[in-house]
């Protein structure tokens, strides 16, 4: 280890006194040590020589008082300690210093840890709460709405039963009496009544038709979820159909050629079960609200009421979970060209997620409420559409929306690109459809034939 000597101390004392002004002290230090006589270069000892040695000393026993076989780390800066207590304490007591202050720092630690837990379970019971009481207004809504169809079709019912004999019997009459008229007219033209007789139509047929019901025999029932079936969607290789539930679970079934014929729906159906949370299933806020297929059909994406997007393959594997929404999601959509995933959420935002690196590649927050709808017009631009009445056309890579379309006056539930991109399609609560064209921003159509809300709104569906 290097050491100093006296000598080589005294002259820096020495220095030090010169230069901080204390002539006489360092004079009487001179002549009593005999610095004239040593063999010290001065002009190689820098200014503030002395300070600098015993600061360096300081910063020394402050790193060995840090440092310890059992505490391999040590913190950014050793503000633990203050110069007189290097001084004046050793080694030991100055580590049994360092420990305590740590400790009390962790502590401090600990706390705001505990204080930010806290808050984050306030936030989550608002929100909680906040969904609970949705749900209320949708069941109530829907056993409303149930209501109101079952009055309409007991009234419709009821007014058939009295029609009914008389409009027979004069379907009878009509059907005689032109079949009487067709044979004379051929028997005067000379021509054969061997040909096949005009349908007539009339209002007895038209019912008839209406009320065709087709048989048991000809319907497959696919049974297994335990809960409302919220989405479907077929493959495009045809074979395989998705669902997904309220029930926490997405189901692929395998649908085999010739299965609606009769007889064949008794065989036994392959489905795959694709968990959507692990044990117990109908967990609160596991429901499958949306599901779309890519292009090839290799690959399913799911939307769950749990804010993620989850990536499967056709054999049921869980290939990726896509993370950042805080709300539902409501819609998601595949691009053309398979490579982007695109998701709406009750959180206003809309997420462009890169599928084969796994993460999001852009966040679109221009909504004032849930993004209830979006669809792709290309690969790198689509449309969403939300509670606050608004649509929006957005690029990535773009900050802002290339083009914005006001003018439905309740929220927008569906949007849908026609297969050219040029013309898009919006339906709403406001009892309308429009048609949206990117050279204007006036809708070009205004479609008012419905009677009630035009589109599927999932804030009003039960359990969502």
């Amino acid at each position: 280890m290097t050491s100093i000597t006296s000598v080589e101390l005294n002259y820096l004392v020495f220095r030090y006194l010169q230069e901080s002004g204390f002539t006489h002290s360092a004079f009487t230090l001179g002549y009593e040590a005999g610095i004239n006589k040593c063999t010290i270069d001065g002009n190689l000892i820098p200014p503030g020589a002395l300070i600098t040695f015993v600061q360096k000393g300081l910063q020394y026993l402050e790193m060995e008082a840090n440092m310890s076989n059992n505490d391999v780390e040590m913190d950014e800066d050793f503000s633990f300690l203050q110069p007189l207590d290097i001084i004046t304490k050793d080694v030991n007591q100055l580590r049994q210093m360092i420990k305590e202050k740590r400790k009390n720092i962790q502590k401090d630690k600990d706390k705001d840890k505990e204080k930010n837990k806290d808050k984050d379970k306030n936030k989550d019971r608002e929100v909680d709460r906040e969904h609970e009481a949705e749900r209320g207004r949708v069941r109530e809504k829907e056993r409303h709405e149930k209501e109101e169809r079952e009055k309409e079709r007991e009234k419709a019912e009821s007014n058939k039963e009295p029609e009914k004999q008389p409009e027979e019997l004069a379907d009878g009459d009509m059907v005689m009496d032109q079949e009487d008229k067709d044979a004379i007219g051929h028997e005067e033209n000379g021509t054969s009544i061997g040909q096949e007789p005009m349908d007539i139509a009339t209002a007895s047929t038209q019912a008839s038709q209406e009320a065709c019901e087709i048989p048991g025999s000809d319907v497959t029932i696919l049974e297994g979820h335990t809960s409302e079936v919220c989405a479907c969607a077929w493959s495009p290789t045809g074979s395989l159909l998705a669902s997904g539930s309220g029930d926490s679970t997405a189901r692929i079934w395998t649908i085999a050629d010739g299965l609606c014929k009769s007889g064949a729906q008794n065989s036994p159906l392959n489905v795959l079960v694709l968990k959507h949370v692990k044990g117990r299933t109908n967990e609160k806020s596991k429901d499958v609200t949306t599901l779309d297929w890519n292009g090839e059909g290799s690959l399913l994406a799911t939307g769950s009421y749990d804010g993620q997007a989850r990536i499967w393959t056709t054999n049921g594997e869980l290939r990726s979970t896509l993370s950042k929404h805080k709300g539902p999601i409501f819609s998601l959509k595949w691009n053309k060209k398979g490579d982007y995933l695109l998701t709406g959420s009750f959180d206003k935002t809309a997420i462009v997620w890169d599928v084969k690196a796994e993460e999001w590649k852009q966040q679109f927050e221009f909504h004032t409420g849930p993004t209830l709808d979006v669809d792709w017009c290309n690969n790198v631009s689509f449309a969403t559409s939300s509670t606050d009445h608004m649509i929006y056309v957005c690029k990535i890579g773009e900050i802002h929306p290339i083009k914005t379309f006001a003018g439905h006056q309740g929220e927008v539930n569906c949007v849908k690109w026609d297969p050219t991109g040029s013309l898009l399609a919006s339906c709403s609560d406001d009892i309308t459809a429009k048609i949206w064209c990117m050279k204007q921003d006036k809708y070009v159509h205004d479609l008012r034939e419905h009677s009630k809300a035009c589109g599927y709104d999932p804030i009003r569906t039960p359990n969502s």
